[in-house]
C-alpha cells in the first residue's frame, strides 16, 4: 500500500548542478543532501526541507517541464513568495484552486514550481439584528 511519497524527480541539463545548488539553497531554503556514491557519479544534487525531498537528475536531451510539476505546501506564502522575488525568482500567482493561495516559479532550468498553502477564509459576520 502506498503511505507516502518518498520524492520527486525533476531533470536539469548537463552541468547545472551550481546554478540548481545556489536556487535550492540560497532561494528555496533547502538543504542538499548527499546522493549514494554510485548515483552521485550520474551528476545531478538531491535537495531535502523537512519530509520534502526533490531530487534532480540529469537528463542529456533535456527539456524543462513547463506543465508538470511539484506541488509543495508551505506555511506563511506571502513571506514566501516575497523571499523568492527578493532572490530574483519570478512569482506568478494563480487563484484558480478553491481554498488555496499559491503561486508558480521556475528554477534555474526552467522546471515549474508550485507553492500552496490552505486559504481559509474569515468567516462572514453576522447580521445584525433587527
Amino acid at each position: 500500500m502506498l503511505t507516502a511519497v518518498d520524492h520527486v524527480q525533476l531533470a536539469a541539463p548537463p552541468d547545472s548542478e551550481d546554478r540548481l545548488r545556489a536556487y535550492y539553497t540560497d532561494v528555496l531554503g533547502m538543504t542538499e543532501i548527499p546522493k549514494p556514491p554510485v548515483l552521485a557519479a550520474r551528476g545531478g544534487c538531491w535537495f531535502a526541507a523537512g519530509p520534502v525531498q526533490l531530487h534532480l537528475g540529469v537528463e542529456e536531451d533535456f527539456r524543462p517541464a513547463l506543465k508538470a510539476h511539484p506541488g509543495l505546501r508551505v506555511s506563511d506564502i506571502e513571506a514566501y513568495a516575497n523571499r523568492l522575488r527578493e532572490r530574483g525568482a519570478t512569482v506568478v500567482w494563480d487563484d484558480n484552486l478553491p481554498g488555496h493561495r499559491r503561486f508558480y516559479s521556475q528554477d534555474p532550468v526552467g522546471n515549474r514550481l508550485e507553492f500552496l498553502e490552505r486559504h481559509h477564509p474569515e468567516p462572514a459576520a453576522p447580521e445584525p439584528c433587527a
